[in-house]
């Protein structure tokens, strides 16, 4: 079959691509941005890119399956040519579900915080036990260098995201992969351009309850209200919590380096591994509990997350120079935002953290998080907000919350500036975003290493 994919370079339709080259589809593609990281692994795997969506390319290709990616909309000239011309078409869940998630133990991993986080843990535990899972993960994970795998083993791990689907099918995307085990990590109000309130971003969580098997197990966060409220509405399979009841995690160290696992209150070991915050405590707890469901022994599980490199973009280390070091996360919802901070300031003490954000993300231009980005911000030593000219609304009203540590940035340069005038011995520079952020990261360890060799 070929199938051509509009929207190809997302992290989950290029994953999608993947998957299906390596299930020896003829794959082909189009985005309104081709270019390297992504563009090179899709050419790599034999996969043929086309810069923009003009209609003429379904002429030229002919494929048999048109697979369409939620950034696609009713107007553009290829979707009208697509409908006018009765082509073929499906979207990124539906086939993903069709062509690779049927008849698979599907482990999906749903929730507004640390989907990606667990999901790499999840399949990392069942790879370091023999289980050579396949997945598909909205990033990198360090232990596999790839986003997806078709996997050797029955067992299938995705990103259970909550996103809608296409234009033709506004359920979320996580009702089509119809789980055998599903972790619920949490839930809170997010996706502003398509939900109105929690509540809507409830129903469609239930309605991902609906499909999990009375055979399957669900693993869900024991103190999250939202998912309580979501169990409550209607539950068919048996669940299992973590964090309180029946997975929890004593003898936490201070920066979340180390913790006790304790199952139905007896200890099954000590866990020590290199991610940090409460955050990844508690996604670890989910991961273990759902490789449990797969056959993997707590002790095992320990022992994997030992080895566990995190993942990339997820306080990623991206260079340390004469004691500075500068990390690159991609929170960027308050919470996270928040959790990410606690984390790093656990770990570095009293050092000097600076945190750089630019809010980029669809309900961050809506500034529906505004009046909570400030206390999110509240353990940075000193915050540098980046105002982008489409943010849709004025950082001005974080900047007065925050006080004398603030500083707004209208460009680029002068975000770079306003940090590096800031950067002493010791200090860690955190960067918030959920896109490039102009490659600033690699521009301040330039500059970075600029001053230290004119030192010298």
């Amino acid at each position: 079959m070929h199938i051509h994919i509009l929207g190809i370079c997302g992290t989950f339709m290029a994953g999608v691509a993947l998957l299906a080259r390596a299930a020896g589809h003829r794959v082909s593609g189009c985005d309104a941005g081709v270019y390297p990281p992504m563009s090179t692994q899709l050419a790599e795997a034999g996969i043929t890119l086309r810069e923009g969506y003009a209609p003429e390319q379904l002429d030229q290709f002919q494929p048999d399956m048109i697979v369409v990616g939620n950034v696609m909309s009713r107007g553009r000239p290829i979707i009208e040519a697509l409908l006018d011309h009765n082509r073929p078409y499906t979207s990124g869940p539906a086939w993903l579900a069709d062509y690779v998630l049927r008849d698979r133990h599907v482990l999906a991993v749903a929730g507004t915080h640390g989907k990606t986080s667990t999901s790499s843990m999840l399949a990392w535990i069942l790879e370091d036990a023999g289980l050579e899972p396949g997945f598909l993960i909205g990033g990198i994970p360090a232990n596999f260098g790839q986003s997806a795998r078709l996997g050797r083993s029955p067992f299938f791990v995705v990103e259970a995201d909550e996103y809608d689907t296409a234009f033709f099918d506004k359920r979320s995307k996580f009702v089509h992969y119809r789980p055998r085990t599903l972790i619920l990590n949490n839930l809170e109000f997010d996706h502003a351009d398509i939900f109105p309130d929690v509540a809507a971003i409830q129903r469609q969580f239930h309605h991902l309850l609906r499909t999990v098997p009375g055979s399957g197990r669900i693993v869900t966060h024991g103190q999250d209200a939202n998912l309580a409220a979501v169990l409550a509405m209607g539950c068919w399979t048996p669940v299992e919590t973590f964090g309180v009841g029946d997975w929890e995690a004593r003898g936490i160290a201070p920066d979340g380096s180390a913790f006790e696992l304790y199952y139905h209150g007896e200890l099954q070991g000590r866990a020590e591994w290199t991610q940090l915050g409460m955050h990844n405590v508690y996604n670890a707890l989910a991961a273990i509990a759902a490789a449990h469901h797969a056959g993997v022994a707590p002790a095992q599980a320990i022992a994997a997350l030992a080895d566990f490199q995190g993942v990339k973009r997820r306080l990623e280390v991206r260079g340390a120079v004469n004691s500075v070091v500068v990390y690159d996360d991609f929170a960027h919802h308050p919470t996270a935002i928040a959790t990410t901070l606690a984390g790093l300031r656990a770990r570095v003490g009293d050092q000097p953290i600076i945190a750089v954000l630019e809010p980029r993300s669809n309900t961050m231009k809506l500034g529906v998080f505004k009046d909570s980005l400030a206390p999110a911000l509240k353990l940075a030593d000193a915050v540098v907000l980046y105002q982008a000219p489409d943010l849709g609304w004025d950082l001005g009203v974080v900047a007065v919350a925050l006080g004398s540590r603030q500083q707004i940035c209208h460009s680029l340069d002068a975000t770079l500036a306003a940090v590096q005038t800031q950067i002493k011995p010791g200090t860690h520079v955190l960067i918030m975003s959920n896109g490039g952020f102009g490659g600033i990261h690699e521009r301040l360890l330039q500059a970075l290493r600029a001053t230290v060799t004119g030192e010298q």
